[in-house]
């Protein structure tokens, strides 16, 4: 369970950055710096987008906020228990 806009912004993200890995990796970024450069600027305009979106995504907000309660109060208990 997600939010599929995060998933697409995710795949987007992902997708760019293998090509930037891929393009810094090989000889293409020595005789191609500008398309290097705008793999590396639409990796960058994807990870913004994402971040973007996920700083007011409701799903993202709330499964973040879950998964921190069940990490904290663990620690709680034993906390507790020890005192």
């Amino acid at each position: 369970m997600g939010c599929p806009i995060c998933k697409r912004l995710e795949r987007t993200f992902e997708g760019w950055n293998t090509e930037c890995v891929r393009a810094r990796s090989s000889l293409y970024s020595q005789f191609t710096t500008r398309f290097a450069a705008y793999d590396n600027v639409e990796m960058e305009r994807a990870r913004s987008e994402l971040q973007m979106h996920r700083a007011v995504c409701t799903i993202e907000i709330t499964l973040s906020a879950a998964l921190a309660a069940r990490t904290i109060a663990p620690n709680r208990s034993i906390l507790a228990t020890r005192g």
